[in-house]
């Protein structure tokens, strides 16, 4: 069924989303910074073991992180599900022509880093981390690329912000396929059926939000039994909620408004405090250079500027994408550095991936490492295509 062309209202809610979207994920990326540094600060304190035992505590049958990494970044999912949907309908992904330059540089910076993480680990224990370097960081990337003020074109922002919203769809797919421990088939069918029933009845155009969130607390307590990750419910209960023709009044773009700042300011600085604990030990220096680490590493700070740039330029070259207007490749280039900040879904992919302490805080560690690169590097990019224009 082909996607009617959005109304003139429905581009000025689209716009106005947009600006909301990109301020409250640059400011969500400053905080990110600060909330990782004071982590860090507290676990190489004095106060760092109470801190990291903090986290660890159980509350009921979870502990606080467990809590915070399978609940609450569920609802980071429902977000992210809901600006796919959007993309979707009236985005950037809603014609072939504004969708394939993005799409086509997701898939490179995808595909690059984890095939270069798969180079340094393959055969071994830790290969299972290639989906770590998959990832990009929205909130931090857009909040680094603000910085860069007038030698980003406008056009840039909204293809490095649809080209992170496709990575997450991609990482979302990664995490559901390899990321699965045992399955149970019963829990698995009944989460399956619950999002039919909520996706019908969004069909049929029920307005009544109580019904999807209470849907959403069981599908996700049946997504958790099953063995698939429990955040994957919130991708799917967002596809449920009715989207309607985009207008402002929508369940959909009601319930995006509400949860932005809820998880721009709340639920991913909490992640980051939680997951970002890291004492730096002595024997960080061997773990760097671990097989894993420098998969990692190499494959966020250049596989993914490569992959990003190098399937753009095919696509464009052989005429499957056009570049933006206003954008060059020099622009092109400096995204894809900018696309190296993994952080939150690289950390949530690490948690995923491994189960021993070692090798989830080494992985953190060159993390950061690479994100930390990735925006210096991304950044003085943007600084040098300012100063040869303006000599």
């Amino acid at each position: 069924m082909p996607v009617q062309k959005p109304t003139i209202q429905a581009q000025l809610n689209l716009s106005r989303l947009f600006l909301d979207f990109f301020r409250s994920e640059k400011f969500s990326g400053f905080l990110l910074i600060g909330c990782t540094a004071l982590s860090l600060f507290i676990a190489n304190s004095g106060w760092g073991e109470g801190y990291i035992h903090f986290w660890h505590q159980t509350l009921g049958p979870l502990s606080v992180s467990h809590w915070i990494n399978d609940g609450l970044m569920a609802i980071f999912f429902l977000l992210v599900g809901l600006e796919i949907e959007r993309e979707i309908y009236i985005g950037e992904l809603s014609s072939f022509r504004q969708a394939a330059l993005p799409i086509v540089a997701a898939v490179g910076g995808m595909l690059i880093p984890a095939g270069i993480h798969l180079l340094f680990n393959a055969g071994t224990p830790t290969m299972s981390g290639a989906g770590i370097p998959m990832a990009t960081d929205i909130a931090f990337a857009l909040g680094v690329l603000s910085l860069a003020g007038k030698s980003v074109p406008p056009a840039l922002k909204v293809f490095l912000t649809a080209l992170a919203i496709i990575d997450d769809l991609g990482a979302i797919l990664v995490i559901a396929l390899f990321y699965t421990s045992e399955l149970s088939w019963i829990y698995l069918l009944s989460a399956l059926s619950l999002f039919g029933v909520l996706f019908y009845l969004g069909k049929r155009g029920l307005m009544f939000l109580p019904i999807y969130i209470l849907g959403g607390i069981a599908m996700w307590y049946c997504m958790y039994k099953s063995g698939v990750h429990a955040t994957i419910s919130g991708v799917l209960l967002a596809f449920a909620i009715p989207f309607g023709k985009g207008a402002h009044a929508s369940l959909s773009e009601k319930l995006q408004h509400f949860l932005h700042p809820v998880v721009a300011y709340g639920i991913v600085p909490l992640f980051a405090l939680a997951n970002t604990g890291i004492v730096l030990g002595q024997e960080l220096t061997h773990t760097l250079f671990s097989l894993n680490s420098l998969g990692i590493l190499v494959g966020l700070f250049a596989g993914k500027p490569i992959g990003v740039f190098l399937f753009s330029y095919l696509s464009v070259q052989f005429k499957f994408a056009t570049l933006p207007s206003g954008v060059a490749w020099k622009h092109i280039a400096a995204a894809g550095l900018l696309a190296g900040i993994g952080f939150t879904m690289s950390i949530f992919i690490t948690l995923l991936a491994f189960s021993d302490n070692p090798t989830i805080v080494s992985s953190k560690v060159a993390i950061l490492l690479a994100s930390l690169l990735s925006a210096i590097v991304g950044l003085l990019s943007f600084q040098l295509i300012r100063s040869t224009r303006n000599p």
